[in-house]
């Protein structure tokens, strides 16, 4: 897979991502007024079978407090 193809899957999956969790953060906050402050963890997990399990997967957590008001 070319550099180029492989960056624009990589956009692709995370525009994709950041337009669902924004929907869903804000319908949660609508849903939760009284909800001052969120904690949030975002979590990137390899679920590609290498075949080997010497491979070191892909993993990623980011943690964010969310204010909402």
């Amino acid at each position: 897979m070319s550099d180029e193809m492989c960056k624009k899957d990589i956009r692709a999956l995370l525009k994709t991502f950041g337009v669902s969790a924004d929907e869903a953060i804000v319908g949660h906050m609508a849903k939760n007024p009284g909800v001052k402050t969120l904690n949030l963890k975002v979590t990137l997990e390899d679920l590609t079978n290498y075949g080997d399990d010497s491979i070191e997967k892909l993993n990623l957590e980011i943690t964010k407090d969310i204010h909402c008001n």
